[in-house]
């Protein structure tokens, strides 16, 4: 068993952004060098979160309203008042989405249906965020 591990990096441009990372994880997988196995995927930080979607325009515009209907923005929070940072709904959204994301390999190409891309979810209320999402693919 063979376990290779990367990196992706980039800046994102504020919250409610979404990232198709798609490409990028599948050029780690090539990288890896492994034909049969799993491919794992995790953001670093607790106001980010990673899913698969259909990457079209109007999920890109249902996901955040989704989101506002959930864990509205404009409510009190109580970690507002440990931090007065304002983004209690950021770190609500990324648990109920979650950090990670587990792909299965084969052929040395990451399983997926036709319209399934993995994406990144900016969540945080900065106005930019440098993020990192940690690799890891396992297999023979």
């Amino acid at each position: 068993m063979t376990v290779y591990t990367d990196e992706i990096r980039f800046t994102t441009r504020g919250e409610g952004e979404i990232v198709d990372i798609t490409d990028r994880i599948e050029a780690v997988v090539a990288r890896s060098g492994i034909r049969t196995g799993i491919v794992s995927c995790s953001v670093a930080g607790a106001t980010a979160a990673l899913t698969v979607i259909e990457y079209e325009p109007g999920l890109i515009q249902d996901f955040p309203a989704m989101l506002e209907r959930i864990a509205p923005k404009d409510i009190e929070y109580a970690h507002h008042f440990t931090w007065n940072d304002g983004n209690g709904h950021s770190h609500v959204r990324a648990s109920l989405i979650g950090p990670d994301v587990t792909s299965p390999v084969r052929g040395g190409k990451l399983i997926r249906g036709t319209w399934q891309h993995t994406v990144f979810l900016e969540l945080d209320v900065r106005s930019s965020r440098d993020r990192v999402v940690h690799i890891t693919v396992i297999g023979e």
